[in-house]
């Protein structure tokens, strides 16, 4: 009797060894959630699935995270199918604290722009005059008749670019807007023609801009920013977490948790190439994959793509101080990034897409 027990108390000895050996796989081992996720509209719950279990390697997490802080990153995120992978904040930035998206809010007011073509009350194929009446410029009636919605939407307006001088650059007075070429002739990065987009929101919908924004997208969507005016321009400041949601809202071409906020018709429009001559631009996104690029400080098209490192499907909304949000249907990823500028003062692109990119791939491939 006495040597079964000893087997038997081995036996137990062995199988609990097991047992904790399996629990150190236990994170790869749980099943990887299926399906679409959105988080709710109100509150801090926001599914997660780790790194782990979706097999990544996560050897280089740490690089990665050592890279973003020295970069001087304030939050970063990773959704997969709409789950948090990683969330991380740096140099004394939270969860709660607000950042200025700079530029990356022109994707955002894109955005907008659409939904009012949905309602009814733009149509980004008819004359900005209509919009804005016929003194909106300085150019001649028959110039700026050519001149459309369109135009603005794809920084094609044909406008003096006034690059490298700020203040005429983010000017939408008519004195600043002067002709240079025919609207659809050229491409040129315009602050000031840009702005005019909020301008013929607000006059089409009888509301404010700021207001427009809260109840076409940041309400239904769960959104926590709003809008302030800094040196002339409409600037967009919001948590982390609120950059991702707009960027699950664009990973699913306009729908939110089965509701429809801008039509996929106009969302495919948007992401896609809009015209010849800066292939990498659609409707005031950035887009990867594409055989020639334009920059936001010079009228010449260099060979692309946009971001080498990063998969050819990728949409971007990039912002001054390197503000970005990522968007790849391939890989099923919304990546954030916001804080300070990474080294260069670029307005969109900048090197150090490049390079982050190249740190994320070494941890998800």
């Amino acid at each position: 009797m006495r040597s079964i027990s000893v087997t038997f108390l081995l036996l137990i000895f062995f199988l609990t060894i097991g047992c904790s050996n399996d629990s150190d796989n236990n994170e790869n081992e749980l099943p990887v959630p299926t399906g679409m996720y959105f988080p709710p509209l109100e509150g801090d719950i926001w599914e997660t699935v780790t790194p782990g279990q979706l097999e990544w390697n996560t050897n280089n997490e740490q690089e990665l995270y050592d890279y973003l802080e020295s970069t001087d990153t304030k939050g970063f995120i990773i959704l997969k199918n709409g789950r948090i992978v990683v969330e991380k904040y740096f140099n004394s930035h939270n969860q709660n604290a607000n950042w200025t998206w700079f530029s990356a809010a022109k994707s955002l007011t894109a955005t907008f722009v659409g939904i009012a073509q949905d309602e009814g009350i733009i149509n980004i194929n008819n004359k900005t005059s209509d919009y804005l009446g016929p003194n909106w410029s300085q150019l001649t009636p028959e110039k700026q008749d050519l001149i459309t919605v369109n135009h603005h939407l794809t920084m094609t307006t044909g406008l003096t670019p006034h690059l490298g001088d700020f203040a005429p650059w983010v000017c939408r007075l008519p004195i600043c807007l002067e002709y240079t070429s025919d609207a659809g002739t050229s491409w040129a990065y315009h602050q000031g023609a840009f702005m005019l987009l909020q301008d013929m929101v607000t006059q089409s919908s009888g509301i404010s801009f700021q207001e427009y924004c809260k109840t076409r997208v940041a309400d239904k969507i769960g959104m926590n920013g709003s809008w302030t005016n800094s040196l002339g321009l409409n600037i967009y400041n919001s948590s982390t977490r609120s950059m991702a949601r707009f960027g699950l809202l664009m990973h699913n071409k306009g729908v939110w948790n089965g509701s429809t906020i801008v039509s996929e018709s106009y969302f495919n429009e948007m992401t896609n190439t809009s015209q010849d001559i800066n292939k990498s631009y659609g409707y005031l996104w950035w887009l990867n994959g594409k055989e020639n690029v334009v920059g936001t400080t010079s009228t010449e098209a260099l060979p692309g793509p946009l971001v080498p490192n990063a998969p050819n499907d990728m949409i971007a909304a990039l912002g001054a101080n390197d503000q970005k949000i990522y968007v790849v249907p391939s890989k099923e990823l919304v990546v954030i990034r916001c804080g300070e500028t990474a080294g260069e003062m670029q307005l969109g692109p900048s090197s150090f897409d490049n390079e982050l990119w190249g740190k994320i791939n070494a941890v998800i491939n």
